[in-house]
């Protein structure tokens, strides 16, 4: 009988890294949910990696225009970095908020 095959996403969602914040508090930390939206997005699942971890596309792409900026050095490279992490971290703490607020933190 032949065995299912499996992708290495699926490999890769069964191996996931613990959260540390979660395992020593018994809740989730505000990146909670980062890993599972990448590979979401992986999958070409955008509203379902939205949904899991609204950041995550923000962040993806912030480190990509970094990277870039290392290595061309664009004028104003740093100030947008700057202006795009603060917005991140907005973000990330609005969704916090809202999992606070919706009971979706698990306890």
């Amino acid at each position: 009988m032949a065995q299912p095959q499996h992708s290495f996403l699926d490999w890769l969602n069964q191996h996931l890294f613990a959260c540390p914040f979660k395992s020593h508090f018994g809740f989730d930390c505000p990146g909670c949910g980062f890993q599972r939206s990448v590979i979401s997005l992986f999958r070409g699942n955008l509203i379902e990696s939205f949904k899991l971890y609204p950041a995550a596309i923000p962040l993806i792409l912030l480190t990509i225009f970094t990277l870039f900026h290392l290595k061309l050095d664009f004028k104003s490279g740093a100030q947008i970095i700057k202006i795009a992490f603060a917005g991140i971290a907005i973000i990330i703490f609005i969704n916090y908020i809202y999992k606070i607020y919706t009971h979706q933190l698990i306890i």
